[in-house]
Parts: structure tokens; sequence; C-alpha cells
């Protein structure tokens, strides 16, 4: 794999490098394009960890076992993210790597990621915004848990699915959802028939079109006013 000539370099690790120094990490940060098959797991809780992964192509989730024993939904990683960063502190994995669709994934060695870091001070700078970024996220989750209601939360998630969908180049009014609604209930912490009651409020009310899977945010200034009272 070659950094410089990746379509997707501009969201990942290598944006903002030089030439030169693209040429340099070129064949050595990403070592292997791994394929990950619809329903597989790239990496599972436990795990040795040894390197991170960026998504080259496709969908995943994420997800921990509870201690009652029940599957707890933490994200929707996609194409241009970054996952793994979980098993740098206690060098295993802490969630499930699941691809929601057939997917494939740059495998960056952490040990080849801190030499170029120390090689390449703005690759490093790179990496520290992508684990703010994470950081933020994980705020973000908090806020929508702790102070939204079931609808606001899951007109939220879809305005941040449209937008990380829209910085890649996508369409921002129109997604086909690869995670099913029972993931998406359990990523913002509604039942199954809640999300669904949601989803045909929105779609009565005008907000959006839902055909299956398949959802098309025809207001989206009006999905978003549900969100004002919160995010003001």
């Amino acid at each position: 794999m070659r950094c410089s000539t990746c379509s997707l370099r501009e969201s990942c690790l290598p944006v903002g490098l030089t030439d030169e120094e693209l040429e340099h990490i070129d064949h050595r940060l990403v070592t292997v394009l791994r394929k990950v098959a619809h329903g597989e797991a790239l990496f599972s809780a436990g795990d040795r960890f040894d390197a991170v992964f960026e998504i080259w192509t496709g969908f995943f989730k994420t997800v921990v076992a509870t201690s009652q024993g029940r599957q707890q939904v933490t994200g929707f990683p996609m194409g241009g993210e970054l996952m793994g960063l979980d098993g740098i502190d206690t060098g295993r994995y802490s969630v499930d790597a699941v691809a929601l669709e057939d997917s494939q994934v740059c495998v960056i060695p952490f040990e080849v990621l801190e030499t170029l870091g120390r090689e390449i001070p703005m690759l490093q700078k790179q990496f520290h915004r992508i684990m703010s970024r994470e950081i933020v996220k994980a705020h973000s989750v908090m806020l929508q848990l702790g102070s939204m209601h079931a609808e606001e939360r899951v007109a939220a998630f879809l305005l941040n699915l449209t937008e990380r969908l829209r910085a890649r180049g996508f369409s921002a009014s129109s997604v086909v959802l690869r995670m099913s609604r029972e993931e998406i209930g359990s990523y913002l912490g509604v039942k199954l028939e809640t999300v669904s009651r949601a989803f045909s409020k929105f779609q009565a009310s005008g907000l959006l079109f839902v055909r299956q899977r398949h959802v098309e945010i025809t207001d989206p200034v009006g999905l978003q006013h549900l969100l004002y009272d919160v995010t003001v």
C-alpha cells in the first residue's frame, strides 16, 4: 500500500505530510491490506494489541460484553477512521471489532507507527489529533445518553452519521444503514422498539423518508431543530 497515492490520505494518518514525508512512509506505515468479511471480527476483546487499523473500505461496529453478559455496541467506525486505539494502554484490545459489510483495513503495526512518528513529527501530531477526537467523540456520546430524550438521541445519531459520510464525499442526505435498528438502540441506550417509533415519527413529520435500511433526510434543519435545546 502506498499512502502517497491513496484516496483517503486527506482524512487518514498521513494528512498534512509533504511529498517527501509521504515517500518516506510508503510501504512502511501500512504493511498489509486485510480483507474482513461481513460478520467477521477484525479483533476481539482480550486479543494481544500489536497494531491499529485504518478502515480503507467498509463499516464496522465495536462491541463490549457487559457484566450481565449483554452485548453493548460502543461505536460504528467507517472508512477513513482508525480502530484499535483502545489496546494501547493495557496491551490488549478491549472491544470486538466486527465488520457490518465486506471491508478492507490497512494494518499499521504500532511499533512501526511509533518509529515513524519519531522520524516525522507531523505524523505523530496527527496521531495525537486522532486520539483527541476519540475523547471528544466519547464526551459527545455521554451527552447524548445523559441529556437527550430517546428521539433526540436517534436524531443526533442520524445527523452525525450523515455528517461523517459527507466529510468523505458521500451524500449528506441519503444513507443506507449498515447497522440494524437493534444495534442503533444498543449504541444509544434505547430499545429497538423506541428506535423504530422514532423513525416512524420522523417520517410522519416529514423529516425523513425510510425504506427498509435506506434513509433519506428530507428536512435536515427540522431534524437539527429537535436538538436545539440540548446543543445551545
